[in-house]
């Protein structure tokens, strides 16, 4: 009789290490996700810089000083926040993973699932 009392307080357990791990995982997906939303901030403008100096030989520097400036501007302005973006990105990733991996370390069952 002893054995169904014990089996019966370990389902809530597993419930609820289950739905922690899903969290967990939904987290480092989210991070995931703001990291390729980085990688296309930062992106955008070395390609915008590139059609620039291809372009460059139908313009004046100077001429255009007043337009490129700004843009340049704004170009560190957006590299700067994609390498914010991918740095946070890549810090919460090893953070999630240090937990699932003290999660698997504890529950040897859920090591098998995700292994």
């Amino acid at each position: 009789m002893s054995e169904p009392v014990i089996d019966e307080l370990n389902a809530p357990l597993d419930a609820v290490v289950l739905n922690e791990m899903q969290l967990l995982l939904a987290e480092k997906r989210t991070s995931l996700s703001a990291m390729r939303t980085g990688i296309a901030v930062f992106a955008f403008p070395l390609s915008v810089l590139s059609v620039l100096i291809a372009t460059s030989k139908s313009y004046e520097v100077h001429e255009v000083l007043h337009w490129l400036v700004p843009l340049i501007l704004l170009n560190l302005g957006l590299v700067a926040l994609g390498i914010y973006l991918i740095t946070r990105a890549v810090i919460r990733i090893r953070h999630y993973d240090q937990l699932i991996d003290k999660l698997k370390s504890r529950y040897a069952r859920l090591a098998e699932l995700l292994d």
